[in-house]
């Protein structure tokens, strides 16, 4: 069962855009340490491997579970590809504000009113601005999309750089795309770590169905929606969500985790990568589940941070088990794939320390040797702690505080 069953229906609906904006945040938190590793050139190439190995593949996921995959596998159309970038960790809504225009099946465009990767690198200088939105954009636009068809084309109207006067005025959109499919356009060629992370236990895991007795949505079909209503889709349907798009992180780990092995010389360099990475996402995400589902600020809330954190989830994917005062994590998918949890243990508690740390920075995470294999967590109190370095460097982001507002829910229908 799922770890996000036993949340309300009002809940999981506040928790799946967290969870979205949460798996944006990922490369807030890596990125940094590859500039630093690596230089600004290869985190570029690192960012579009790890997105053209994930997003095809997580795409299709989402498709199938809320029922909106193309008839024919490969020949959907544009409404269909719009759908999956409203439920992408790469499009989290509101911080990544995307608007759709839909012509015909065949024809669309979106634009951006706010972006929130935009706001997080303009600062860094026009370099970084060109990186994102043309080097990284480009080929992961196409490689999201050509996971509903692979004639689909994703090409910039105009992106920045913006203009010292636009900046000045705010003035928006911050860029703004066309979609189109045609049967001319050639199949790009995929990187090669996309079909070695279609292998993996995260793309083949079997999550349970949702129930389409259970009150509210099951699905995604009929039309596009200007903003997915998540309070709309039934308590079922939302733990599936919620499950998928812990998914998609696990997915983007390990297409960056390829990524980054490719680069560096000792399996150690790799690790300690991969842990300044997970320390920061972990933070900073269990900062964000504290406070969207206001769990209390002690020992019991921080140990339920750590059980709904993306770090833990799926449970069909990440193997552990509720006991009094302690989560006991055991060897399980997760650990085929050198997910995230593979990282830790009592040799290593950094990143289950820093999400105690982030319901309150006097909660501790103790991690101890389980008999008969596995490790178990749990919460002690004491003095407060200083942040990791690795959660303040994810904080630049201006994602870390981003506040979610209200939106009208209208469908979209072509011009």
């Amino acid at each position: 069962m799922s770890r996000y069953a036993d949340l309300s229906r009002e809940q999981l609906a506040t928790l799946v855009p967290e969870l979205l904006l949460i798996g944006q945040l990922i490369d807030r938190s890596g990125m940094a340490w590859c500039i630093a590793a690596f230089g600004r050139e290869e985190m570029l190439q690192i960012a579009i491997e790890e997105w053209a190995a994930a997003s095809p593949v997580y795409t299709r996921r989402m498709q199938r579970a809320l029922g909106y995959a193309p008839a024919v596998p490969g020949q959907g159309d544009v409404v269909t590809i719009f759908k999956g970038l409203q439920l992408d960790i790469g499009a989290p809504p509101q911080f990544m504000d995307f608007r759709y225009t839909v012509h015909d099946p065949w024809h669309g465009e979106f634009r951006l009113d706010h972006c929130g990767a935009l706001m997080d690198v303009e600062p860094m200088g026009e370099e970084y601005v060109r990186g994102m939105c043309h080097d990284i954009e480009d080929p992961t636009f196409d490689a999201t999309a050509i996971a509903t068809n692979p004639h689909a084309q994703v090409r910039p109207i105009h992106r920045p750089p913006r203009s010292p006067d636009d900046r000045a005025a705010g003035r928006l959109p911050h860029c703004a795309w066309t979609v189109t499919i045609d049967p001319s356009y050639p199949e790009p060629e995929p990187v090669p770590a996309l079909e070695v992370n279609a292998r993996s236990r995260a793309a083949l895991l079997e999550l349970a169905a949702i129930d389409p007795d259970d009150e509210g949505r099951a699905d995604y079909g009929g039309p596009l929606l200007s903003d997915v209503d998540f309070g709309a889709f039934s308590h079922s349907a939302l733990v599936r969500i919620a499950d998928e798009v812990c998914l998609q992180m696990h997915l983007l780990d390990r297409a960056f985790a390829l990524a980054v092995a490719d680069r560096v010389e000792t399996e150690a360099e790799l690790v300690e990568l991969r842990r300044k990475q997970l320390v920061g996402i972990a933070g900073i995400g269990a900062e964000r589940l504290a406070l969207a589902l206001d769990l209390p600020r002690d020992a019991a809330g921080a140990l339920r941070a750590i059980r709904l954190h993306p770090l833990l989830n799926p449970a069909a994917y990440v193997s552990a088990a509720d006991g009094p005062g302690e989560i006991r994590v055991t060897p399980g998918p997760a650990d085929e794939d050198e997910a995230w949890i593979s990282l830790c243990g009592p040799a290593w508690p950094d990143a289950l320390r820093a999400i105690a740390g982030a319901v309150d920075p006097r909660l501790d995470a103790r991690l101890t040797d389980a008999p008969g294999g596995g490790w178990r967590v749990s919460v002690t109190t004491g003095e407060a702690r200083p942040e990791a370095e690795e959660v303040t460097v994810t904080r630049f982001s201006t994602g870390a505080t981003f506040a979610f507002q209200p939106r009208r829910s209208l469908p979209i229908t072509p011009l």
